[in-house]
């Protein structure tokens, strides 16, 4: 496999209303996980390793099977796959020291409280953080949906494929058979989760 034959494109969304299109991006997911880990290897000190905001939606016809997650929330809820059912969700991988996910973290909460009345439904997934790290940040920037304590990997592990390892921040939008809709790997745009978001809502 070269790099040659996986052009990396981003998926476009047209702006305003529900008129959302996308290119093929023709990545497959050892490409992204080359090019993620080319960038993990460039010693820039980050500590973590982001995305270039691309995105991904999956045509309904191409989804693959619900996704498996079962985890406890930092609040000791524990949540399984029926959670996902009949619901649009948003899951977004994050940890406190993620310089992207700072600055995503209000964007995710405006786009809960904006949603939250049409049954979408947001999760946080913390890959790093002790609870008291990750309740301080949950504190700082007011976010009101929960997030999964997920240090043993439990949920990364079950969208294998779809987060690359390492790759933070990743947003996932699941549709409401609780299959993959749409992706972005990096800092989200406020416009494009929206727009993501929508369009799940719509089918």
């Amino acid at each position: 496999m070269t790099n040659n034959s996986l052009p990396s494109r981003r998926g476009v969304l047209a702006a305003g209303g529900l008129a959302l299109t996308a290119l093929a991006l023709g990545l497959s997911g050892c490409a992204q996980e080359d090019a993620l880990a080319k960038q993990a290897k460039a010693g820039d000190n980050k500590n973590y390793v982001a995305g270039d905001g691309s995105v991904t939606e999956f045509a309904a016809a191409d989804r693959k099977e619900a996704i498996q997650v079962q985890g406890t929330l930092f609040n000791g809820t524990a949540v399984t796959p029926a959670d996902f059912q009949g619901k649009v969700t948003v899951l977004n991988f994050w940890f406190a020291a993620c310089a992207p996910c700072r600055v995503e973290a209000p964007l995710l909460e405006a786009l809960h409280q904006e949603f939250k009345d049409q049954g979408v439904q947001f999760f946080g997934v913390n890959l790093r953080d002790e609870k008291p790290t990750a309740e301080a940040f949950e504190k700082t920037f007011n976010l009101t949906y929960p997030s999964f304590n997920d240090k043993d990997g439990g949920v990364l592990l079950s969208v294998s494929g779809l987060v690359p390892p390492g790759a933070v921040p990743t947003t996932l939008v699941l549709d409401k058979q609780g299959r993959v809709a749409s992706r972005v790997l990096g800092e989200i745009e406020k416009g494009t989760l929206k727009a993501l978001i929508t369009a799940a809502v719509a089918e």
